[in-house]
């Protein structure tokens, strides 16, 4: 009885421990010196670094042994295994284990791969216990797996079936050019495995195909039919797109979290405050004032909610007349006459900003001639459209100077016109801050981005302009700059502004993607230096011998995250992979198809992060741009498809039909607007197509000329045509 109460006692305090924050860092930490373990190994690193790393690695392994020991003892087992993590974690530490034995009794020799010790990289994923948005960003990648392995289970089908038909095809018929050895070939399943892959990766999936070609005689002879396989090959590329509507799904389903979190903290927020104010007003004894105050904090919270979601994410800065453009859009008027405008048309709308209240230059106040003069000449059309103009012909400008003779006629000419541009620009900067003010008050000039960016790009020409030496490097700098000049159109263009900001709110909350893309890649790294560290080495002659390392190699864990980016941008890439795949060992020499296995470690990493985290990002900038793109219609009581369908009914233009009146011309009109006439130039066309597509270099002069012939008809049957479709329609 004694022992069972001490054991019950120390099972609750274990757990309590397990799951205490201090026990959740300390792992975190013991982690992060694994991880530093692991990526301090390199070619050629020193003895006492090698013994420091095995002793590392042993005390670790024995202290993540530890902590799955009293996880099982303080969870129970049953409670333990029921976390898939857990399971996994397991796994890692019995495999760690095991290849440490299997090493000391000198069974076998180190594997140096560790890929269980690699793998434990995984637990780094624990951090995010404590990182909202960036959590329900991996738990939304979790759940997707079941799609994405049903995907892969139909992408991997597709590929046995096409790599069983090329070896039926092109087995061993790629051996038409002895001088060269040709790596992707259907010579045998695994390389036919590889190069259909590779294929679908689009990475010089058309020499494979021209080498199919000329295995059955070239382009001259029937080989052109065989390059029908590999064009529906290509064409089942579609597959992997699916892997982009994955992606969005996955973080529409991120998004949503995100909001549900953010609305049941404000639920939890506006309690509180409640609850605050009421035990107050109890304390106050003021029964009718309480009433009163919870009416208004009511209204106050509402308030608040209609603030958050009114706010924009981009930019911060004030903008001239954004809350009078707020107060005027919430209820357009829809102008009388016989054509309603579209809702485009009425939400849309863009608003002359009003002149900010505050003088400018402490001297023009709201009211002033000259003030109110510079507002009614900077929201003139001419005025605006002038500097779109004067925009685009200094672009054209920058564009047209010759680099090499500075001093040419041409560029002393362009010199004389940018003068004129910048003090064009110039003058309608001191225009619009005249307008709006500079700085200090409200819808300022200065508290804009875009209008700094204007003011920077002038600020460049000018100070370039005032230090004539073409021999000091900074006035070359700034002179590089006025190539941002294409740029001050961003804010006159209302559609390209829109762009910008959906792009920039992109980036600013694309961190989370990139923390985890930038995990995985460094996880693959390191089992790429522990598989392939100074493994790739070309000896290239039989004479004296070279010892050449290869551009990109996995020689320490910076190497082989840059080799693995290239792989993951598809470029190249197959000879990477026939590298690795030669490689024997650190200081050998490579060995032809030594290790075709390898090939499984570039087919994962290039499904996980190429296929998939790649498209994370287009996903997560499609989700944006949707977001942003509601968020104009955020006051509309209709949605989506509702505002589609009245769109599309104001857009919509029925057409009349017409029916001439003359019967002759009736008689016309009949046989033009007849199916079988319709049916009839159909076909002359495509057999016009046909000829046209018929003509080959070196043909015939008996072919010329049954071409001509065929084009002379083909041309009056179709003038005909024409004729009688005047004819007809003529009103």
């Amino acid at each position: 009885r004694r022992w069972r109460r001490w054991n019950r006692f120390s099972r609750r305090r274990c757990r309590a421990a397990v799951k205490s924050v201090t026990f959740y860092w300390l792992v975190i930490v013991l982690v992060f010196l694994n991880t530093l373990t692991i990526s301090s190994e390199h070619y050629n690193q020193p003895d006492w670094l090698t013994q420091i790393q095995d002793i590392a690695n042993k005390v670790l392994l024995a202290l993540f042994t530890c902590e799955m020991l009293v996880k099982m003892y303080s969870l129970g087992l049953q409670a333990y295994f029921v976390s898939l993590f857990n399971r996994f974690d397991c796994f890692v530490v019995c495999g760690g284990i095991t290849e440490t034995i299997l090493v000391e009794l000198e069974i076998m020799s180190p594997l140096g791969i560790s890929v269980f010790r690699c793998v434990r990289l995984l637990r780094i994923f624990k951090v995010t216990r404590h990182w909202t948005s960036l959590s329900n960003l991996v738990a939304s990648l979790l759940n997707s797996m079941k799609s994405i392995a049903s995907l892969l289970l139909l992408l991997f089908l597709f590929i046995i079936i096409f790599s069983l038909l090329g070896m039926q095809l092109f087995g061993g018929k790629f051996n038409f050019d002895e001088t060269q050895t040709k790596r992707s070939t259907f010579d045998n399943f695994p390389q036919a495995l590889l190069t259909v892959f590779q294929i679908l990766t689009g990475e010089d999936w058309n020499a494979v195909m021209y080498d199919g070609i000329m295995a059955y005689g070239g382009p001259s002879s029937s080989g052109m039919i065989v390059c029908i396989y590999f064009i529906i090959l290509f064409i089942c590329d579609i597959l992997l797109n699916v892997f982009l509507a994955i992606a969005v799904d996955n973080l529409a389903d991120a998004e949503s979290l995100n909001t549900a979190q953010k609305e049941e903290a404000e639920e939890k927020e506006r309690k509180k405050i409640a609850r605050k104010e009421s035990l107050e007003n109890k304390k106050n004894n003021k029964p009718e004032v309480n009433q009163i105050a919870n009416s208004d904090n009511k209204v106050t919270i509402d308030d608040y909610r209609e603030e958050d979601e009114d706010k924009d994410p981009y930019p911060p800065c004030d903008v001239p007349g954004e809350e009078e453009e707020e107060e005027e859009e919430d209820e357009p008027e829809v102008p009388a006459g016989p054509r309603p405008r579209r809702i485009s048309e009425l939400n849309m709308k863009e608003k002359i900003a009003p002149i900010p209240e505050g003088s400018a230059f402490f001297i023009l106040s709201k009211t002033n001639p000259i003030r109110v003069g510079c507002h009614k000449l900077i929201n003139h059309h001419i005025f605006t459209n002038l500097i779109l103009v004067f925009i685009m012909l200094s672009s054209a400008a920058l564009a047209a100077e010759d680099p090499i003779r500075s001093h040419s006629f041409r560029n002393t000419m362009l010199g004389y016109a940018d003068y004129v541009f910048t003090g064009t620009f110039a003058f309608e900067i001191v225009l619009k801050m005249t307008t709006f003010g500079a700085f200090l008050h409200k819808g300022a000039f200065c508290r804009n981005y875009f209008n700094l960016l204007d003011m920077l790009v002038v600020g460049v020409s000018l100070v370039s302009f005032g230090i004539q030496s073409s021999a000091i490097s900074v006035v070359k700098i700034l002179r590089v700059l006025r190539v941002l000049r294409p740029l001050r159109a961003i804010n006159r263009a209302k559609g390209l502004k829109h762009v910008v900001q959906c792009v920039f709110v992109a980036i600013r909350t694309i961190g989370n993607i990139m923390i985890v893309t930038t995990l995985l890649q460094f996880m693959f790294a390191c089992i790429g230096v522990q598989l392939f560290k100074d493994g790739d080495v070309d000896s290239p002659v039989v004479r004296e011998r070279i010892w050449q390392n290869s551009d990109f190699n996995f020689d320490n864990v910076l190497s082989a995250m840059m080799a693995l980016f290239t792989v993951s941008t598809f470029e190249g890439w197959p000879a990477l992979l026939y590298k690795a795949i030669d490689s024997n060992g650190e200081n050998v020499g490579p060995i032809y198809n030594y290790r075709v296995e390898i090939s499984i470690f570039f087919i994962i990493y290039i499904i996980i992060v190429a296929f998939f985290m790649m498209n994370i990002f287009v996903g997560f900038v499609i989700v944006t741009f949707q977001e942003q793109g509601e968020k104009e219609y955020k006051n509309c009581e209709l949605d989506k498809n509702q505002r589609q369908c009245v769109e599309y009914a104001l857009k919509a233009r029925p057409l009349r039909r017409y029916i001439p009146k003359n019967p002759y011309q009736y008689k016309f009109w009949y046989v033009v607007n007849s199916s079988p006439f319709e049916y009839m130039m159909f076909v002359l066309i495509m057999l016009n197509t046909l000829c046209l597509a018929m003509q080959h270099y070196e043909q015939s002069k008996m072919f010329n000329d049954a071409m001509d012939i065929l084009n002379m008809v083909f041309t009056g049957v179709f003038t005909v045509e024409m004729v009688l479709k005047v004819i007809a329609f003529k009103p």
